[in-house]
């Protein structure tokens, strides 16, 4: 079965299917498996898929385009 890696919007509690006792917090994120539940808490905005690892940390390391110099019009 195929599974997403998610985690708690900011301030959010989620239980996890068929568990209403365990819950998923914003601290960790937690893979758990693609099933319409937790596909509809994504929707909903309860949940926050998150990127990949190599998403993440391209757009952290990526530097701004350098600034071209004027050309000057003679």
């Amino acid at each position: 079965m195929t599974t997403i890696t998610v985690r708690a919007a900011p301030g959010l509690r989620v239980p996890m299917e068929g568990m209403p006792r365990r819950h998923i917090t914003e601290d960790t994120a937690v893979a758990v498996s693609d099933s319409a539940y937790y596909r509809r808490r994504v929707a909903d905005g309860d949940l926050l898929p998150r990127a990949s690892d190599k998403t993440t940390t391209k757009a952290a390391t990526a530097k701004p385009a350098p600034k071209t110099a004027k050309k000057k019009e003679a």
